[in-house]
């Protein structure tokens, strides 16, 4: 080959790079081309903080072939307990430019919602009541995930925590009536419930750190004969101090989810926690490949458990009765 001949090879790899570097410019600049290959962000919101659920997630989504911090990466936030702080707390994770987040609670969604455009993941008590999906079966919008509340569950705990303490007349409900579930509707079916019960059935309601404070505190002056926890991601946060409490006043009380026993609860009844963060990691998965949130259908988690720590009825005086330990998934002696 000749000095003229290579040269002029030369130059023209250069005028082909030169067109290379110059389509690729503009094809940046067209909608829908992404050139950055980053790995995709999720921002979860977990006010409950629990330990079963985040391994969970993680899990599920390992299975799906995502490593957090390799292929992918994850900014959990933990306890929100205001309306300021949910703000605060998604306007650090849009700083973060997440892809997609991952909610706990009915607040926690509602103001994923409100407050930005991104596909949400859910674990709420009923989306369609709380306006988050139009049915169950095809959602619409930008949300879908799991239902953790079945219509029927409110007046179920009512008649197990009847069967915890079946001597009990007077049993306190503590829940918050902010929350969209604590409608008349709902409340008044497990006032049926227990008046079929013989039974009276309080509300007492806290909505916020301050209204617990004082919610604990009248429960501790005026203990009742029983207490059922309803199942709120703010109260799982509390756990802590209100285990504490119905330790300290004696006082049987049925819990939402297994997670309160970790804290020193007696009995709970409610969804596995651990499933939870399994499905949800599902819904990332596919969301992530490209499917759209509102053509997923939500799951609504039918299967609950019933789990009794017989150390803690030992610790304050209570004896559990034999056929609710029968029926029991768990029982921790």
């Amino acid at each position: 080959m000749s000095i003229w001949e290579s040269g002029v090879r030369t130059f023209g790899c250069w005028v082909a790079l030169y067109i290379v570097i110059v389509v690729l410019a503009a094809l940046e600049k067209l909608p829908g081309f992404a050139a950055d290959t980053s790995p995709p962000r999720i921002g979860v919101i977990d006010p409950q903080g629990s330990a079963s659920f985040a391994n969970s997630l993680r899990d599920g989504l390992r299975r799906a072939g995502y490593s957090e911090g390799t292929n992918l990466i994850m900014d959990w936030r933990g306890t929100s307990e205001t309306e300021e702080e949910l703000q605060a707390l998604l306007n650090d994770l849009m700083r973060s430019k997440v892809d997609l987040l991952v909610t706990v609670g009915t607040p926690a969604t509602r103001a994923a919602l409100q407050r930005t455009t991104l596909p949400v993941v859910f674990a709420v008590g009923d989306p369609v009541v709380s306006g988050f999906a139009s049915s169950l079966a095809k959602p619409g919008g930008r949300a879908t995930g799991v239902s953790t509340l079945a219509t029927e569950l409110n007046v179920k705990r009512v008649e197990v925590v009847h069967q915890l303490a079946p001597k009990a007349r007077h049993i306190v409900y503590l829940v918050s009536l902010a929350n969209p579930l604590s409608t008349r509707s709902f409340l008044d079916d497990q006032r049926r419930a227990a008046r079929k019960l013989g039974i009276q059935l309080e509300i007492v309601s806290a909505s916020t750190p301050r209204e617990l404070d004082e919610a604990l505190h009248g429960l501790r002056q005026k203990p009742p004969e029983a207490l059922l926890v309803s199942p709120i991601a703010f109260y799982v946060a509390h756990a802590a101090a209100i285990t504490q409490m119905a330790r300290e006043a004696r006082i049987p009380t049925l819990y939402p989810f297994r997670e309160y026993l970790a804290a020193g609860g007696l009995a709970s009844y409610g969804v596995d926690l651990n499933r939870m963060g399994g499905l949800m990691a599902g819904y990332v998965e596919r969301i992530l490949k490209g499917a759209k949130p509102g053509d997923l259908a939500i799951e609504q988690m039918s299967k609950y458990d019933l789990a009794v720590d017989l150390r803690e009825a030992r610790e304050i005086g209570f004896r559990v009765p034999q056929d609710l330990l029968l029926r029991a998934d768990e029982v921790i002696r």
